[in-house]
């Protein structure tokens, strides 16, 4: 079941979330909605207080991979980098800031089982990041050193649609599913 995605200002999204005590069937239906719900939005992550549900639990799509966390704690940070970073309860808007470059991370997966991720990276250390502050109710705007900086973003299909026009503008072929998306 897809599920609302709550915005800036709801204060469900400002409180720091419960620990989830035990991982039972109302916890898995709430973990299969959440990812549902992600991938519609679509997005990279989703904690469980964006969908109005202060428990410590987020989901994670990164290179096709779903990682589920629940209860997560960063053990370990190294390094800083400075990225560009939107959300889905901050719709229309990204903005630069710094994260760690790496990250460990414990937590239980989808059965309750602990785990660890160790030195993670990339995107997928950032949307570690992410979500685990949301578990602690913050936003990345938070993270931002002025909100002067943030930017609005173009739809997604509209940068598609441009990017297919520049490679059609240089002579690349463009295939049918990109000329699809082209708006009218």
């Amino acid at each position: 079941m897809i599920r609302p995605i709550l915005v800036v200002g709801n204060p469900v999204l400002r409180g720091k979330a419960r620990r989830v005590s035990q991982v039972d069937r109302s916890i898995q239906k709430l973990i299969d909605d959440m990812i549902e719900t992600m991938k519609q939005a679509p997005g990279v992550g989703l904690a469980a207080p964006q969908v109005g549900v202060p428990l410590r639990l987020a989901v994670l799509d990164v290179d096709d991979q779903i990682t589920v966390i629940v209860n997560p704690e960063i053990i370990k940070k190294i390094g800083e980098v400075e990225l560009d970073e939107g959300c889905l309860s901050v719709p229309g808007f990204w903005g630069r800031l710094n994260r760690a470059e790496r990250v460990s991370v414990k937590a239980q997966d989808r059965n309750g089982k602990d785990f660890r991720i160790r030195d993670a990276e990339g995107l997928f250390a950032q949307a570690l990041q992410h979500e685990i502050d949301h578990l602690d109710g913050h936003l990345y705007i938070d993270r931002m050193e002025t909100l002067d900086k943030l930017q609005r973003s173009e739809p997604v299909r509209k940068r598609e649609a441009d990017a297919a026009a520049a490679r059609r503008a240089a002579g690349e072929t463009v295939d049918e599913e990109e000329e699809a998306e082209e708006p009218a």
